[in-house]
């Protein structure tokens, strides 16, 4: 095993800080040669064009490709995605292709990987949210050669799936190598670098869900009026690029623009986001991050609406609420009261040295790449 060339592909920033720690351990191996295509938001402006925190730690075989379309709608994304990715394999013609999750340019990935006889890795197959993003994940999951995984119950829909085992390997989340690491930035550096002063805060996250474009608008307006009923001091991040993304940044702007509870970013850097979830009262919204790292660091959270409905259902940081402004207003009252343990079932922030050391092993690169279906599970 010598010599072997991957591709990480990014499309998003969170999808970044999932795979951050795995580029960083790999990197520095001899035997690998590593290449990063890099598309999606990142090289978006109003998204924050967070490329450039790429290059601030990767500076090397670094592919750009713009996968946006005038429409922005995932199928045209996704097909844009799979040109552009497949003249780039051609040209490095890699051993093995790395996506993570549930995005539209992970399926171009495993599809473009798949359909020319390279080796595919998924990052956190076998999860459940409740979504498109459920069905685009398990079909990036059907493509996929190895699945690196965060948790047993992870593993276990896999196989129910038709995975073999041997080719399922449980690492944990890789974001948790960097939540527990001891160099995130303070919070007075983190104030001081986005220029806000709040001492005690809420974030909030929300994405659109593409099936539920009509209702973006009321589902925003709602929860903005209840955190504006409610006097918090609110971290706003703009959405995923989603279809629907616009709605919400429009509002955003329209609204929150000379109101002085609220700081509004396109996009907050990865570490220092890390740093203001330990810091922030609360988490509300929908995105992953309530349900996945706000309970390993002992923050609640608000989880509103579809997108997250089946992960973590159990977890005591957790307030499941609808789109009522009420009931929202209801879960923020009740969510300041919250004193919740710090939960840790996504691995224990090894993830990169395990990742490592299942691609030094050389039957990883021995195994077939016609799958077959295993039916005795």
């Amino acid at each position: 095993m010598k010599n072997k060339k991957i591709i990480f592909l990014t499309g998003t920033r969170a999808d970044f800080g999932k795979i951050k720690s795995l580029l960083r351990i790999v990197i520095k191996e001899d035997n690998f040669h590593v290449y990063l295509f890099v598309t999606g938001m990142h090289l978006q402006k109003k998204y924050g064009y967070t490329i450039e925190e790429i290059k601030n730690e990767f500076n090397s075989n670094i592919h750009l490709f713009s996968n946006t379309t005038s429409e922005s709608t995932m199928d045209l994304t996704l097909s844009k995605t799979i040109r552009g990715f497949s003249q780039y394999v051609n040209e490095i013609k890699p051993d093995m292709i790395v996506v993570h999750g549930d995005r539209p340019e992970a399926l171009s990935g495993a599809i473009v990987g798949s359909f020319n006889n390279i080796l595919v890795s998924h990052i956190e197959g076998g999860e459940l949210s409740g979504t498109i993003d459920e069905s685009i994940r398990h079909s990036v999951s059907k493509l996929s050669h190895l699945h690196f995984v965060s948790n047993q119950d992870s593993k276990k829909r896999l196989m129910k799936m038709g995975e073999s085992e041997e080719k399922v390997f449980v690492i944990g989340s890789p974001d948790i190598d960097l939540m527990n690491s001891k160099k995130l930035p303070s919070i007075q550096k983190v104030r001081a670098h986005y220029g806000f002063d709040f001492q005690k805060f809420s974030i909030l996250l929300f994405h659109p869900v593409t099936t539920e474009i009509k209702d973006v608008d009321n589902q925003i307006n709602s929860i903005l009026n209840s955190l504006v009923k409610s006097k918090t001091n609110c971290i706003v991040i703009y959405p995923n690029n989603d279809p629907g993304s616009r709605k919400i940044i429009s509002i955003y702007k329209s609204r929150l623009k000379t109101n002085k509870k609220f700081k509004v970013f396109p996009s907050i850097r990865f570490e220092y986001f890390l740093t203001l979830l330990k810091h922030t009262d609360f988490l509300i919204g929908n995105s992953s991050a309530g349900v996945r790292e706000t309970p390993y660091y002992g923050i609640p959270s608000i989880n509103i609406g579809s997108r997250q409905n089946s992960r973590n259902p159990n977890a005591e940081s957790i307030i499941n609420c609808d789109f009522n402004g009420s009931n929202i207003f209801k879960a923020i009252t009740k969510v300041k009261k919250l004193k919740p343990k710090p939960q840790v079932q996504y691995g224990k922030g090894n993830s990169d040295l395990m990742f490592l050391d299942i691609l030094k092993r050389n039957q990883t690169w021995e195994v077939n790449i016609q799958k077959i279906f295993n039916d005795t599970y």
